[in-house]
């Protein structure tokens, strides 16, 4: 075996001496650092635990406002859809009576001016029969009084006279 691994456990195992003054050390530097270092570091870490506390307080407050505000949004988008569904609605019916007043008002006055176009030929065309008739008694009259002036004796030439007046009457 080689002498250095011998030595190894020498070197493992320290002397009493450096034992006692490394653990003089070790309290000196500890009783300082309780002293002086301790209670900031204590402080700080308690203070970054509390502010790391409170943010996360805070993001779960945000968390829960912001699923509060999405049900509202959601909320409000139902019901802006349901309103404007509704608008909608109201606003085919609207249109719609409107066309429907529009074609009523549409065939009533269609109906009155073929109503009134109806009766004005009806009168017009009384007041043609009654004009005819009035010629044609006019013109019987002037028959018989041209007849009656004549007095003839023979009926063959009144027959042929009055063949001749009503070939000679022009009608109006």
């Amino acid at each position: 075996m080689s002498p250095l691994f011998l030595e190894l456990p020498a070197l493992l195992t320290p002397g009493l001496g450096l034992f006692v003054w490394t653990l003089i050390a070790f309290l000196f530097v500890f009783f300082i650092l309780k002293k002086f270092a301790w209670k900031p570091i204590l402080e700080t870490l308690q203070q970054r635990e509390k502010h790391i506390a409170d943010s996360i307080a805070t993001a779960d407050k945000v968390k829960a406002e912001m699923a509060l505000l999405k049900s509202e949004n959601e909320a409000l988008m139902i019901q802006a859809r349901e309103e404007r569904s509704q608008m909608l609605k109201e606003a085919k019916e609207t249109r719609d009576r409107i066309v429907a007043e529009a074609k009523e008002k549409a065939k009533s006055e269609a109906s009155k001016i073929v109503a009134d176009a109806q009766l004005a030929i009806e009168q017009q065309k009384n007041a043609a029969i009654t004009e005819v008739k009035n010629q044609v008694g006019n013109l019987v009259l002037e028959v018989a009084e041209k007849v009656l002036r004549r007095e003839l004796s023979n009926k063959a030439e009144q027959e042929t006279y009055i063949k001749e007046l009503s070939q000679d009457i022009k009608l109006n």
